[in-house]
């Protein structure tokens, strides 16, 4: 990481970390209380309404504010339809921190399929302001007891 920030430093960039996150529509199935006697209902919205995926970025430079930002998408589940972020996706959010930012970025990743793909070493390469790190798969030196 000392070589991002000394990176960072020389080319008067961002520093920004990025992760995703899903979560199903769904309602999960619970235990509720009732009167005794009487069965406890517990109201759903019906069949399964897709999926709510998001990812975000904390983006941090010496001398300014930092900044989260963040993009969602909904998946309805529709035949054919991705269940998370595409590559395209992900490449629309960089071009959107970059937009805001206006300035080059040094983005730390993890190996998600999709952050490593040929197609997104195509898309990081086309942008000459965008610096990707990659984090370790598996660093026990790293993780607090």
């Amino acid at each position: 990481m000392a070589s991002g920030k000394r990176l960072a430093a020389a080319q008067g960039a961002w520093i920004c970390f990025q992760d995703e996150a899903g979560q199903t529509l769904r309602p999960p199935r619970a235990r509720t209380w009732a009167r005794r006697g009487r069965t406890p209902v517990v109201g759903t919205s019906g069949k399964g309404s897709g999926r709510v995926s998001i990812a975000g970025l904390v983006c941090l430079k010496p001398g300014h504010r930092g900044r989260f930002i963040w993009r969602t998408i909904i998946h309805r589940s529709r035949k054919g339809e991705r269940s998370s972020f595409s590559e395209t996706d992900y490449a629309a959010l960089l071009d959107q921190v970059h937009q805001r930012l206006q300035a080059p970025i040094i983005l730390v990743w993890d190996n998600l399929n999709t952050h490593v793909s040929a197609t997104m070493r195509a898309l990081i390469a086309a942008r000459d302001w965008l610096t990707v790190i990659r984090l370790p798969a598996y660093a026990p030196d790293l993780n607090p007891r």
